[in-house]
């Protein structure tokens, strides 16, 4: 009887076992319980402490071991595909000039088409002040007089767009050593470029250039093709000396804006300082625009008190110790035009090229260019505060105002409220200087100088 009540309560025991849970401290139990009455046993471990154990025993393993950084992966490539820089390229030379291609009246003579005293002498009954003004500063352009040979002019005139006057002296000098490798390597160093009639390559040596061999001159692709284009007309005579001189004013502009790179600034800019033009007016000039407001405002407002603007002062003033620092040469002075999305200082770089009809206004720094320079000479001089004076004088058979255009309106003008993008539209400006006609050329390059 007590025998059979123990093998109940083992049966019990046994069944109670399987029903309840199983915890971790019965796992370890049984696993380390021996199997079959013999001194071993068997662990089970589970696969999260098998990798912790693992970790363990490779750390116990190397203790000295030191955490290295992981390398950053390098896109590997092949050397023999790298593509070598223009420098390391082939670049083809440049062909010779033909024999007897430059004759002596491929040159603009160095003479005017007109009287220059019959100028002043009209300009004066147009406006006296034109006579004192005459009095405090040469007309250069008309006064100065050089041969000029147009392809040169025009070509320098591309090569200096939208960049600084250093960086022009700079390329213009690399561009002319292609086809005379024996020039000193440094623009510094060739004072003979400041004469019209020193070494240039001629049109058809320009005309087969290669465009790379054009670029390792530090010219970008654009101004490399325009340059390529106008050189190409005046080797095949569609542009010439002889067709220049004989075109007339808007003749002219028709035959140059064609050429790639040449919008009308530029072209007025050839006619006034290269040809000698008399009657120019550069409508698209802010600068030009700018000195016509004051000139009219002062002349039909006596309570206007005329005041040059900071940075000219600043000029005018170390000019007095600098007469005749530069000199007018052939392309006249660097563009002020407006320019939209363009601020008055920005500085200009190599591959921004313009549009054929907008320039942008250039910074303080480039405005003041030597005249070394043959294309990009310097802005007149600018007056001094004795101007003032000049302009407050007591008008003289003045003639009224044009319609639509009020002393109310030039002051807002002047005061950078402009009109179309402009401070004086094209109409406005033929009409403020109607009586300076047929002499425009020489009232605005006075302008420049308000």
């Amino acid at each position: 009887m007590r025998f059979a009540f123990s093998r109940l309560e083992f049966s019990a025991r046994s069944t109670l076992r399987f029903i309840m849970p199983v915890t971790r401290s019965a796992t370890r139990s049984a696993a380390s319980t021996p199997v079959g009455g013999s001194n071993k046993t068997i662990t089970m471990v589970s696969p999260s402490a098998a990798s912790k154990s693992s970790k363990r025993k490779a750390s116990e393993e190397l203790p000295a071991a030191k955490k290295t950084p992981r390398a950053k992966k390098t896109k590997s490539f092949d050397k023999s595909t790298v593509i070598p820089p223009i420098s390391d390229a082939f670049i083809p030379p440049p062909p010779p000039p033909l024999q007897n291609e430059f004759k002596e009246n491929t040159l603009v003579p160095a003479v005017l088409t007109f009287s220059f005293e019959d100028a002043k002498a009209h300009l004066i009954r147009a406006d006296h002040r034109f006579e004192d003004v005459f009095t405090k500063l040469r007309c250069k352009p008309f006064e100065f007089l050089e041969q000029v040979h147009p392809f040169r002019a025009l070509v320098e005139s591309i090569l200096a767009q939208q960049i600084s006057w250093l960086a022009a002296k700079s390329i213009i000098h690399r561009f002319t050593r292609l086809y005379d490798p024996s020039l000193p390597e440094k623009a510094a160093d060739y004072s003979e470029s400041k004469s019209p009639t020193s070494f240039f390559p001629s049109p058809y040596q320009v005309a087969n250039t290669d465009i790379i061999t054009l670029k390792s001159a530090g010219l970008s692709t654009r101004k490399a093709e325009y340059v390529n284009d106008l050189a190409a007309r005046f080797a095949d005579g569609r542009l010439s000396t002889e067709k220049l001189l004989a075109a007339d004013d808007e003749s002219l502009a028709e035959m140059l804006i064609e050429v790639r790179g040449i919008g009308r600034w530029t072209v007025d800019m050839f006619a006034i300082f290269s040809l000698r033009r008399p009657n120019i007016l550069p409508v698209g000039d802010l600068g030009i625009q700018r000195g016509l407001l004051r000139w009219f405002l002062s002349r039909h407002s006596s309570k206007h008190t005329f005041t040059l603007s900071p940075h000219k002062l600043s000029e005018s003033e170390s000019n007095d110790d600098k007469t005749n620092r530069a000199s007018t040469s052939a392309m006249g002075p660097p563009p002020t035009t407006p320019a939209p999305k363009t601020n008055p200082g920005f500085q200009l770089t190599g591959d921004v090229e313009p549009d054929n009809e907008v320039l942008p206004t250039l910074s303080k720094s480039q405005s003041q260019t030597p005249a070394s320079i043959q294309s990009i000479p310097a802005l007149p001089e600018s007056f001094t505060p004795s101007i003032d004076k000049t302009l407050e004088a007591d008008a003289m058979n003045t003639e009224p105002l044009p319609e639509g255009l009020s002393v109310a309106d030039l002051k807002s003008r002047l005061e950078r409220k402009k009109t179309k993008g402009a401070l004086l539209t094209p109409k406005e400006m033929e009409n403020l200087t109607a009586s300076w006609a047929p002499y425009r050329s020489l009232g605005a390059y006075y302008m420049w100088a308000l």
